[in-house]
């Protein structure tokens, strides 16, 4: 489908239509079908001392997310031990025994299961329990206490803020029992690759969890390298940034390479709160600041993703070329293949929206495998579905009857309880259903 043609249709569309802990982003206001959790995966490869790795590490390390600096170096020293308590999920134990064999092979790490006293807890509580300490947070670690119990006791003291943590001792992951497989994984990836090492996200890096645009969920090679790094024989708890820097071989600066003004308009774009003008609004400031600070990679890229999804709905054309310039920006990254793939599926859903179920059909079909690969069952679910619909859309019910029923333990993994994958089942055939209405 060219480009004219399929802008021409969708305008015919949009005419009817604390310090204490590290936390993993809450989910992000889902437009139209949804924005899906992404996993990634590379072989990790052996740090260079002085490369761009040491560069990242550095300002992951010392700093947090709230842009709080810090002086000295923590890890855990000896072997790491995980166990898990509370109303663990049924898929948790599974999901945590890979995790932790990825971390010895590729991480190098001495990091072992558990169903003793542990280095690291993992508790499982429900969410609304978690939300009370984290309004908005999916999940989040808490160092010097093994119980969501003992966190409750000393939240506000020195012991549970990481900004004074010189040798890491114990910690707490803590996840909600009741949400998806899918979150119930991503959550063991990022908590427990916090726990371990780097307490920063940096919307630069393109290829890492430690990023909260949330596109990749599950640790990457490069995130493997971070960690690797973090537990190198050159580097011991205790040491200062400039000694680190030494043995590191760069610089002791840091440099989030992002503003606070930037990244305060993304989390109004993507945050549940706010009139959907007004979170347009930050979104088109978001980009406007990116382009003025002159960026080039995935902040730049992520703008424009953020923009699209929220023209989506109403401004189709729009959408289209925003979502069409932050492709061309990510095909020039390294490890964006997920991003594209998420691109696409925001594009198949506009298709299939304008009543081209071919062009549909085309684009899930170039996403599928790379999302496949990489194991995201939410986002897999979601591309098989707009596929089923617009096989039906072009007179082909078994077919697309053979789908839905594919996709069926794809979406009870990404999308947990069966009410749920009825509800994304409900909102792709409406989307479908648009087109037949004209």
């Amino acid at each position: 489908m060219r480009l004219p043609v399929l802008l021409a249709a969708l305008s015919v569309v949009s005419a009817c239509g604390g310090v204490a802990q590290v936390t993993k982003s809450g989910a992000t206001a889902e437009v139209g079908v949804g924005f899906g959790t992404a996993v990634g995966n590379r072989g990790a490869v052996a740090p260079v001392v002085g490369s761009s790795l040491t560069r990242d590490f550095m300002d992951l390390t010392f700093a947090m997310e709230s842009g709080q600096e810090l002086q000295i170096f923590s890890r855990f020293e000896g072997p790491v031990t995980v166990a898990m308590t509370g109303k663990v999920p049924a898929t948790a134990a599974q999901d945590l025994g890979a995790l932790i064999a990825r971390l010895r092979s590729e991480a190098g790490i001495e990091i072992s299961p558990t169903t003793g006293p542990a280095t690291i807890t993992v508790e499982f509580a429900s969410r609304a329990d978690l939300r009370r300490l984290a309004p908005t947070a999916a999940c989040f670690v808490v160092p010097n206490v093994d119980s969501l119990a003992e966190y409750r006791r000393l939240r506000g003291q020195d012991a549970v803020d990481w900004a004074l943590v010189t040798r890491r001792e114990r910690a707490a992951v803590l996840i909600p029992a009741d949400t998806s497989p899918q979150e119930v994984r991503d959550c063991l990836h990022e908590e427990l690759a916090q726990a371990l090492g780097p307490l920063n996200d940096l919307y630069r890096l393109s290829d890492s969890v430690f990023n909260d645009d949330n596109f990749q969920s599950v640790l990457t090679g490069f995130d493997m390298e971070i960690l690797r790094l973090t537990y190198s024989p050159r580097l011991v708890s205790g040491m200062s940034r400039e000694e680190v820097a030494a043995r590191l071989g760069t610089s002791a600066a840091l440099d989030s390479g992002q503003s606070t003004d930037w990244t305060r308009a993304i989390e109004l774009a993507l945050g549940r709160g706010g009139s959907q003008a007004a979170r347009k609004a930050s979104a088109e400031r978001a980009l406007a600041l990116a382009q003025a600070a002159g960026w080039q990679d995935g902040r730049l890229a992520f703008s424009y993703f953020a923009l699209g999804r929220l023209l989506a709905g109403n401004e189709p054309a729009r959408a289209l070329d925003a979502f069409g310039r932050a492709a061309t920006i990510y095909a020039g990254l390294p490890g964006a293949e997920l991003r594209l793939a998420h691109i696409d599926m925001q594009l198949a859903v506009m298709a299939l929206a304008g009543g081209f179920a071919e062009e549909a059909i085309r684009l899930a079909d170039r996403a599928i495998p790379v999302v496949r690969a990489q194991q995201n069952a939410a986002l897999l679910a979601t591309l098989l579905l707009i596929k089923a619909e617009a096989l039906e859309a072009l007179g082909n019910p078994s077919a697309a009857a053979a789908l839905r029923m594919d996709s069926a333990p794809w979406a009870r993994y990404g999308f947990g309880s069966e009410g749920m994958v009825r509800s994304r089942m409900r909102d792709i055939a409406a989307v479908a259903g648009r087109a037949g209405r004209g």
